[in-house]
């Protein structure tokens, strides 16, 4: 960078360390990234936590346009929250499948008030205070009730916002556009114009950036310009689909109950502007380059592909630019399925429209709201230490867990062949192989599909195990699935709580993994409740599962699957003793979805979504549900310890590092 700019931006870092966050920029300064490239983690990733922002780095550590001093892209949205919000998805689940995809369903439900401008890296906090002053001054003439209109035509269909409640939420959109350029626009910018490379279109291929392929422009842009919306306020149902599915969807429309009571949230949203026509993909599943021109895929990444810029390609492979690592390459386009154009914006901050919030659900105050990205009415702050506490003991709480890393994880489905003598008896081949194996009645062969966790994943556990004593949580009871995985996981947070004496666990069987992922024509050999006993497993023999083991079907449909879950999780609840502390359930990823959308009422996922869903979810990763009495139904909050986040570590032979060989 020119010496010019690093001045500019030590003045930006010194002003923000002035301001309510200043320690999400300097942990990152203090690694040694710079300035410019730690504030731009920061905005990549919604200036939520420095976590956040250091993995975005790492995962950015080649990404040869890191440097380039390249803006986010942000917009206003007013969103509907609530049952309201429900139907609307339910709306958008049917209309796809009955009448196909259409442009409305690159984006979630939302009335657009500011559409995307330009913002500086180190500017981005002053979007964030224009959108509460904004909101705190128009929340008291802020509409109870937004009126949503129905409006058809050929290639259109929505609710339109009139009269005096659309006056306000323009209102609202204005002081916002003020207050944010005012703000955010009292500096010097500079960003890239590209330049159109004879027919090919915008040149992106950033694995070849060359000054020729491109002109850089250096723009004096005094200030932010944010344009509020001025044309009529809507919200879009259908657009661009064929105009012989309009009856189809305007009866779609019309069963759309506008009774419900609706939440509105004004959020911010950032997209990355040098992909706004790219078309964006989400890998299925993983790959590994088989040579240097090629992107490596994790299941979950997206990926944007130029249309225009695919002549070097071979047929059934795509050239593509990865979200998560910024690497331009090769990929074979059977790997993924199209994605939304929003799946890859970023929610930065929001602010929720209610002169009567419940104050019980903001039971952490102000402090809460920030690190969450919520900015709540001044009436939903005033809740006294006392309250909240009294809230917080108040609530059932139901705690789910991953298990740890299983030993097949990272040795594959061959793994016991890696660890058995041919008599049948185990040993250790590797020390990420657990030290020893509990006996089973069976011999060694029925670990086969019953895996144990792997030595990484004993110390996974126990890690969580601390930090959740840390946390303070109180476990009143805890439940397991089947699984040897689940049971030692379950066994080792236990100990870390000092309570793997006072609270058996108790084996569930409902709550196993959706047998159709499971390997064989029948459900895998699971140890038995004895065996468990007799391998130093507390277990409470005395329960009685809501599913039995011999229930458990192989290949099980997923609406069998989602059913005994359901039936599970409710008969835990259920059965706890009220207000008596946190429910801990551990089990597989997938229970993370099956086993809490039954609590917060939500309807099971499109098996689709489901699969691609589990496939992004780590080790020891947890979700945390309470029940809120007030208003008699279940909310996800923040889990009471952080994420564990770590990286692999290959095989190494000291053979292949002899001098010469």
């Amino acid at each position: 960078m020119a010496a010019g700019e690093t001045q500019l931006y030590a003045k930006v870092s010194n002003k923000l360390k002035g301001r309510s966050s200043p320690s999400l920029l300097e942990p990152l300064l203090a690694m040694g990234f710079p300035v410019h490239t730690a504030l731009k983690a920061l905005a990549a990733t919604g200036r939520k936590t420095a976590e956040e922002a250091l993995a975005w780095l790492h995962d950015h550590c080649n990404d040869p346009s890191l440097d380039d001093p390249i803006p986010q892209e942000y917009a206003l949205f007013l969103c509907p929250t609530g049952p309201l919000l429900e139907k609307l998805q339910e709306f958008w689940r049917e209309s796809k499948r009955q009448c196909a995809k259409n442009r409305a369903h690159e984006v979630f439900p939302h009335v657009t008030l500011c559409d995307f401008f330009t913002c500086e890296d180190q500017k981005v906090e002053c979007l964030y205070e224009a959108l509460k002053r904004a909101g705190d001054r128009l929340l008291g003439s802020f509409p109870t009730a937004v009126p949503l209109a129905l409006h058809s035509s050929i290639s259109y269909l929505g609710f339109f916002v009139n009269g005096s409640p659309a006056d306000v939420i323009r209102e609202f959109a204005m002081t916002f556009a003020t207050e944010a350029s005012l703000l955010a626009g009292t500096s010097v910018s500079r960003f890239w114009i590209f330049s159109q490379v004879p027919g090919h279109g915008p040149n992106l291929r950033l694995s070849n950036l060359t000054r020729a392929s491109f002109v850089s422009h250096y723009i004096l842009q005094k200030y932010c310009s944010v344009k509020p919306c001025t044309k009529q306020l809507h919200l879009t149902l259908a657009h661009k689909f064929y105009p012989h599915h309009q009856r189809t969807l305007e009866q779609l429309a019309r069963a759309i109950p506008l009774g419900h009571s609706c939440q509105w949230t004004a959020a911010l949203y950032s997209r990355d502007m040098r992909f706004v026509h790219y078309q964006t993909l989400r890998a299925l599943f993983q790959y590994k380059p088989q040579n240097v021109d090629e992107l490596t895929l994790s299941p979950g990444d997206y990926i944007f592909v130029d249309p225009t810029q695919q002549d070097e390609a071979s047929e059934g492979w795509v050239i593509g630019i990865s979200q998560r690592t910024g690497c331009r390459g090769f990929l074979p386009e059977n790997y993924t399925d199209r994605a939304s154009e929003s799946d890859t914006w970023v929610k930065h901050r929001m602010y929720t429209f209610s002169l009567a919030t419940d104050l019980n659900s903001r039971r952490d105050g102000e402090a809460s709201s920030r690190c969450s990205g919520e900015f709540l009415p001044q009436t939903a702050r005033s809740l006294s230490s006392l309250q909240a506490l009294q809230a917080t003991v108040a609530r059932k709480s139901v705690l789910v867990v991953r298990h740890g890393e299983r030993v097949d994880q990272i040795f594959g489905k061959a793994w016991l062949q890696q660890c058995s003598t041919p008599d049948g008896k185990y040993y250790r081949p590797d020390l990420n192989f657990p030290c020893s194996l509990p006996r089973r009645s069976r011999g060694i062969k029925d670990f086969e599909n019953d895996p144990p966790l792997s030595s990484c994943g004993i110390f996974q556990s126990r890690i969580a195990g601390d930090a959740l004593l840390d946390s303070g949580i109180r476990i009143s009871s805890v439940f397991a699935s089947p699984a040897l995985r689940c049971v030692q996981t379950a066994k080792l947070i236990l100990e870390e709580l000092k309570l793997e004496k006072k609270i058996k666990i108790q084996v569930e069987p409902g709550i196993f993994e959706w047998t159709k992922w499971e390997a064989g024509k029948t459900t895998p050999a699971l140890m038995s409740l004895e065996e468990l006993k007799e391998a130093n497993f507390n277990i409470d023999t005395d329960y009685r599962p809501a599913f039995p083991l011999s229930a458990l079907m192989p290949a099980e449909s997923y609406q069998e699957y989602v059913d005994r879950c359901t039936a599970s999780v409710v008969q835990i609840v259920n059965t706890c003793p009220q207000d008596t502390g946190v429910i801990l359930i551990v089990s597989h990823g997938s229970t993370l979805d099956s086993c809490t959308r039954p609590l917060l009422g939500l309807p099971p996922r499109e098996c689709g979504d489901f699969a691609q869903l589990v496939r992004k979810i780590p080790s020891l990763g947890m979700c945390f549900c309470e029940e809120n009495k007030e208003e008699g139904k279940w909310e996800l909050v923040n889990p009471p310890v952080k994420t564990l986040t770590h990286g692999a570590n290959a095989a190494f032979n000291w053979r292949n590092w002899i001098s010469g060989n």
